[in-house]
Protein backbone atom coordinates (compact mmCIF):
# COMPACT_ATOMS: atom_id res chain seq x y z
CA UNK A 1 0.00 0.00 0.00
CA UNK A 2 1.57 3.50 -1.18
CA UNK A 3 1.89 6.12 1.91
CA UNK A 4 1.56 9.78 1.64
CA UNK A 5 4.28 12.13 2.30
CA UNK A 6 3.24 14.60 4.70
CA UNK A 7 4.21 17.15 2.63
CA UNK A 8 2.22 16.09 -0.63
CA UNK A 9 -0.89 15.64 2.00
CA UNK A 10 -0.78 19.40 2.74
CA UNK A 11 -0.46 20.15 -0.63
CA UNK A 12 -3.69 18.71 -1.40
CA UNK A 13 -5.12 20.09 1.98
CA UNK A 14 -3.98 23.47 0.83
CA UNK A 15 -5.09 22.94 -2.70
CA UNK A 16 -8.65 21.43 -1.21
CA UNK A 17 -9.39 24.21 0.74
CA UNK A 18 -8.24 26.71 -1.51
CA UNK A 19 -11.01 25.76 -4.15
CA UNK A 20 -13.31 26.03 -1.73
CA UNK A 21 -12.52 29.33 -0.23
CA UNK A 22 -12.26 30.77 -3.81
CA UNK A 23 -15.70 29.30 -4.64
CA UNK A 24 -17.13 30.73 -1.48
CA UNK A 25 -15.80 34.28 -2.66
CA UNK A 26 -17.11 34.15 -5.95
CA UNK A 27 -20.44 35.50 -6.05
CA UNK A 28 -22.70 32.33 -8.31
CA UNK A 29 -19.50 30.35 -8.76
CA UNK A 30 -20.83 26.75 -6.92
CA UNK A 31 -24.21 27.62 -8.61
CA UNK A 32 -22.77 28.28 -11.99
CA UNK A 33 -21.01 24.95 -12.00
CA UNK A 34 -23.65 22.85 -10.66
CA UNK A 35 -25.80 24.47 -13.74
CA UNK A 36 -24.12 24.85 -17.26
CA UNK A 37 -27.39 25.70 -18.30
CA UNK A 38 -28.25 29.14 -16.19
CA UNK A 39 -29.99 31.65 -18.21
CA UNK A 40 -27.84 34.53 -20.01
CA UNK A 41 -30.26 37.32 -22.26
CA UNK A 42 -28.60 36.70 -25.56
CA UNK A 43 -29.07 39.52 -28.39
CA UNK A 44 -32.64 39.67 -29.65
CA UNK A 45 -33.97 38.18 -26.59
CA UNK A 46 -37.18 40.27 -24.92
CA UNK A 47 -38.85 39.92 -21.13
CA UNK A 48 -42.38 40.36 -20.27
CA UNK A 49 -43.05 43.78 -19.01
CA UNK A 50 -45.61 43.60 -16.17
CA UNK A 51 -48.00 46.27 -14.90
CA UNK A 52 -46.18 49.07 -12.83
CA UNK A 53 -46.85 51.64 -10.47
CA UNK A 54 -44.73 54.44 -11.65
CA UNK A 55 -44.39 56.28 -8.36
CA UNK A 56 -43.14 53.14 -6.94
CA UNK A 57 -40.61 53.07 -9.89
CA UNK A 58 -39.79 56.41 -9.73
CA UNK A 59 -39.16 56.05 -5.52
CA UNK A 60 -36.60 53.74 -6.57
CA UNK A 61 -35.05 55.59 -8.82
CA UNK A 62 -34.44 58.31 -6.06
CA UNK A 63 -33.25 56.22 -3.45
CA UNK A 64 -30.17 57.18 -1.53
CA UNK A 65 -28.88 53.82 -2.65
CA UNK A 66 -29.30 54.42 -6.11
CA UNK A 67 -28.62 58.58 -6.62
CA UNK A 68 -25.49 57.98 -6.56
CA UNK A 69 -24.57 55.37 -9.35
CA UNK A 70 -25.98 58.04 -12.06
CA UNK A 71 -28.98 59.21 -14.57
CA UNK A 72 -28.99 56.12 -16.41
CA UNK A 73 -28.38 53.85 -13.58
CA UNK A 74 -31.28 55.41 -11.67
CA UNK A 75 -33.74 54.61 -14.61
CA UNK A 76 -32.45 51.10 -15.79
CA UNK A 77 -32.09 49.66 -12.26
CA UNK A 78 -35.13 51.45 -11.07
CA UNK A 79 -37.50 50.08 -13.78
CA UNK A 80 -35.62 46.28 -13.65
CA UNK A 81 -35.87 46.26 -10.08
CA UNK A 82 -39.40 46.75 -9.93
CA UNK A 83 -40.20 43.92 -12.70
CA UNK A 84 -37.94 41.45 -10.65
CA UNK A 85 -40.82 41.91 -8.17
CA UNK A 86 -43.88 42.14 -10.63
CA UNK A 87 -45.90 39.83 -11.52
CA UNK A 88 -44.12 39.00 -14.74
CA UNK A 89 -43.11 35.33 -16.05
CA UNK A 90 -40.14 36.57 -16.63
CA UNK A 91 -39.43 37.74 -13.05
CA UNK A 92 -36.64 35.52 -12.50
CA UNK A 93 -34.56 36.61 -14.94
CA UNK A 94 -35.03 40.09 -14.60
CA UNK A 95 -33.76 39.12 -11.01
CA UNK A 96 -30.78 37.97 -13.17
CA UNK A 97 -30.11 41.25 -15.27
CA UNK A 98 -27.25 42.89 -13.66
CA UNK A 99 -27.93 46.41 -13.67
CA UNK A 100 -24.35 47.61 -12.21
CA UNK A 101 -23.81 47.58 -16.49
CA UNK A 102 -25.90 50.82 -16.82
CA UNK A 103 -23.17 52.75 -14.61
CA UNK A 104 -21.26 54.02 -17.69
CA UNK A 105 -24.22 56.33 -18.77
CA UNK A 106 -24.02 58.46 -16.03
CA UNK A 107 -23.35 62.26 -17.16
CA UNK A 108 -23.47 61.97 -20.63
CA UNK A 109 -21.33 58.45 -20.75
CA UNK A 110 -18.48 58.43 -18.09
CA UNK A 111 -18.89 62.31 -17.65
CA UNK A 112 -18.00 63.17 -21.88
CA UNK A 113 -21.39 65.20 -21.74
CA UNK A 114 -22.70 63.13 -25.03
CA UNK A 115 -26.39 61.06 -24.74
CA UNK A 116 -28.00 61.86 -21.59
CA UNK A 117 -28.03 58.34 -19.90
CA UNK A 118 -31.70 58.80 -19.33
CA UNK A 119 -32.60 58.45 -22.94
CA UNK A 120 -29.46 55.41 -23.09
CA UNK A 121 -31.60 53.85 -20.27
CA UNK A 122 -34.96 53.90 -21.57
CA UNK A 123 -33.18 52.68 -24.87
CA UNK A 124 -31.74 49.58 -23.05
CA UNK A 125 -34.93 48.84 -21.91
CA UNK A 126 -36.94 49.12 -25.13
CA UNK A 127 -34.30 46.93 -26.58
CA UNK A 128 -35.18 44.09 -24.01
CA UNK A 129 -39.09 44.59 -23.28
CA UNK A 130 -41.84 42.84 -24.81
CA UNK A 131 -45.35 44.50 -24.32
CA UNK A 132 -47.99 41.38 -25.26
CA UNK A 133 -45.14 39.52 -27.18
CA UNK A 134 -44.07 42.52 -29.47
CA UNK A 135 -41.35 45.15 -28.81
CA UNK A 136 -42.55 48.55 -27.36
CA UNK A 137 -43.06 51.59 -29.39
CA UNK A 138 -42.93 54.48 -27.62
CA UNK A 139 -39.80 55.13 -27.75
CA UNK A 140 -40.11 58.47 -29.31
CA UNK A 141 -42.56 59.43 -27.30
CA UNK A 142 -40.16 59.34 -24.17
CA UNK A 143 -37.40 60.92 -26.15
CA UNK A 144 -40.03 64.12 -27.10
CA UNK A 145 -40.99 63.54 -23.72
CA UNK A 146 -37.16 64.16 -22.62
CA UNK A 147 -36.72 67.45 -25.06
CA UNK A 148 -39.99 69.06 -25.32
CA UNK A 149 -41.54 68.81 -21.17
CA UNK A 150 -40.48 71.61 -18.78
CA UNK A 151 -38.65 68.96 -16.27
CA UNK A 152 -37.67 68.05 -13.57
CA UNK A 153 -41.19 67.55 -12.27
CA UNK A 154 -42.56 69.54 -8.90
CA UNK A 155 -46.12 68.62 -8.39
CA UNK A 156 -46.97 67.49 -5.16
CA UNK A 157 -47.81 63.75 -6.73
CA UNK A 158 -44.31 63.19 -8.09
CA UNK A 159 -42.33 65.38 -5.10
CA UNK A 160 -44.06 63.61 -2.15
CA UNK A 161 -43.74 60.36 -4.28
CA UNK A 162 -39.89 60.38 -4.47
CA UNK A 163 -39.75 62.17 -1.02
CA UNK A 164 -38.43 65.52 -1.95
CA UNK A 165 -40.12 69.04 -0.80
CA UNK A 166 -41.27 72.04 -2.97
CA UNK A 167 -39.31 74.43 -0.89
CA UNK A 168 -36.03 71.92 -1.94
CA UNK A 169 -36.88 72.19 -5.14
CA UNK A 170 -37.33 76.18 -5.24
CA UNK A 171 -34.00 76.91 -3.37
CA UNK A 172 -31.53 73.68 -5.00
CA UNK A 173 -33.54 73.29 -8.64
CA UNK A 174 -35.16 76.79 -9.26
CA UNK A 175 -36.84 76.36 -11.86
CA UNK A 176 -37.88 73.69 -14.89
CA UNK A 177 -36.08 73.67 -18.29
CA UNK A 178 -37.11 72.09 -21.90
CA UNK A 179 -33.85 70.28 -22.50
CA UNK A 180 -34.38 71.21 -26.57
CA UNK A 181 -32.03 68.16 -27.65
CA UNK A 182 -31.25 64.75 -26.09
CA UNK A 183 -27.68 65.61 -24.88
CA UNK A 184 -26.61 66.09 -21.36
CA UNK A 185 -24.50 69.56 -22.19
CA UNK A 186 -27.53 70.73 -24.16
CA UNK A 187 -29.72 69.96 -21.79
CA UNK A 188 -27.76 70.97 -18.18
CA UNK A 189 -26.48 74.18 -19.95
CA UNK A 190 -30.23 75.48 -20.70
CA UNK A 191 -31.44 74.71 -17.13
CA UNK A 192 -27.97 76.25 -15.56
CA UNK A 193 -28.31 79.41 -17.72
CA UNK A 194 -32.33 79.43 -16.42
CA UNK A 195 -31.64 78.99 -12.70
CA UNK A 196 -28.48 80.79 -12.49
CA UNK A 197 -26.65 77.94 -10.50
CA UNK A 198 -23.57 76.42 -11.73
CA UNK A 199 -23.50 72.63 -13.38
CA UNK A 200 -21.20 72.08 -10.54
CA UNK A 201 -24.08 71.73 -8.16
CA UNK A 202 -26.19 69.78 -10.48
CA UNK A 203 -26.58 66.42 -8.39
CA UNK A 204 -30.46 67.07 -7.33
CA UNK A 205 -31.60 68.53 -10.70
CA UNK A 206 -30.59 65.53 -12.19
CA UNK A 207 -31.50 62.90 -10.14
CA UNK A 208 -35.13 64.36 -10.00
CA UNK A 209 -35.30 64.89 -13.72
CA UNK A 210 -34.36 60.80 -13.62
CA UNK A 211 -36.99 60.12 -11.27
CA UNK A 212 -39.20 61.97 -13.62
CA UNK A 213 -38.04 60.06 -16.57
CA UNK A 214 -38.22 56.60 -15.09
CA UNK A 215 -42.07 57.69 -14.01
CA UNK A 216 -42.86 58.54 -17.51
CA UNK A 217 -41.18 55.46 -18.82
CA UNK A 218 -43.00 53.48 -16.86
CA UNK A 219 -46.20 55.46 -17.92
CA UNK A 220 -46.10 54.97 -21.52
CA UNK A 221 -45.18 50.69 -21.02
CA UNK A 222 -48.30 50.54 -19.07
CA UNK A 223 -50.54 52.18 -21.79
CA UNK A 224 -48.89 50.36 -24.25
CA UNK A 225 -49.31 46.93 -21.88
CA UNK A 226 -53.22 47.94 -21.86
CA UNK A 227 -53.42 48.30 -25.39
CA UNK A 228 -54.03 52.44 -25.55
CA UNK A 229 -52.56 54.18 -28.48
CA UNK A 230 -50.10 56.58 -27.68
CA UNK A 231 -49.92 58.05 -31.56
CA UNK A 232 -51.38 61.38 -30.08
CA UNK A 233 -48.88 62.51 -27.49
CA UNK A 234 -45.95 64.30 -28.44
CA UNK A 235 -43.41 63.46 -30.74
CA UNK A 236 -41.48 65.10 -33.20
CA UNK A 237 -41.81 68.58 -33.60
CA UNK A 238 -43.08 70.39 -36.77
CA UNK A 239 -39.36 71.69 -37.76
CA UNK A 240 -38.20 68.38 -37.43
CA UNK A 241 -40.77 66.84 -39.11
CA UNK A 242 -40.15 69.20 -42.08
CA UNK A 243 -37.01 68.03 -41.99
CA UNK A 244 -37.89 64.54 -41.99
CA UNK A 245 -39.77 64.96 -45.39
CA UNK A 246 -36.12 65.43 -47.03
CA UNK A 247 -34.13 62.95 -44.78
CA UNK A 248 -35.26 59.70 -45.46
CA UNK A 249 -33.96 56.09 -45.48
CA UNK A 250 -35.06 56.03 -49.28
CA UNK A 251 -33.20 59.12 -50.33
CA UNK A 252 -29.68 58.61 -51.56
CA UNK A 253 -28.42 62.31 -51.35
CA UNK A 254 -25.23 62.33 -49.37
CA UNK A 255 -26.08 64.29 -46.66
CA UNK A 256 -29.63 62.17 -45.69
CA UNK A 257 -29.05 61.53 -42.33
CA UNK A 258 -32.17 60.02 -40.86
CA UNK A 259 -32.54 61.71 -36.88
CA UNK A 260 -35.38 61.88 -34.63
CA UNK A 261 -33.79 64.44 -32.01
CA UNK A 262 -34.86 68.10 -32.67
CA UNK A 263 -33.06 69.22 -35.65
CA UNK A 264 -33.08 72.63 -35.08
CA UNK A 265 -31.32 72.90 -31.67
CA UNK A 266 -28.14 72.46 -33.30
CA UNK A 267 -29.21 73.24 -37.08
CA UNK A 268 -31.18 76.24 -36.91
CA UNK A 269 -34.55 75.87 -39.29
CA UNK A 270 -33.07 76.50 -42.11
Amino acid sequence: MMSMHRRDALKNIIGITSCAAGASLIPGFANAAEEPGSWLLSPGERLAYARLDPAEVAAIAFRDDVKPNGCMYQVFHAVIEALRKSASPDADKFARIPTAMAVYGGAGVLGQGTICGNNNATGMLYNILSINGEAPSSLGKISAYYEQTPLPRNDTEFLQAVGYSIEAFNSEIVVQTEARSLLCHASLTRWSDASNIAIANKANRCTLLSASIAWRVTELLNMELAGEDTSSLPGDTAETSECLSCHTKANAFPTSVMAHMECDTCHGTN
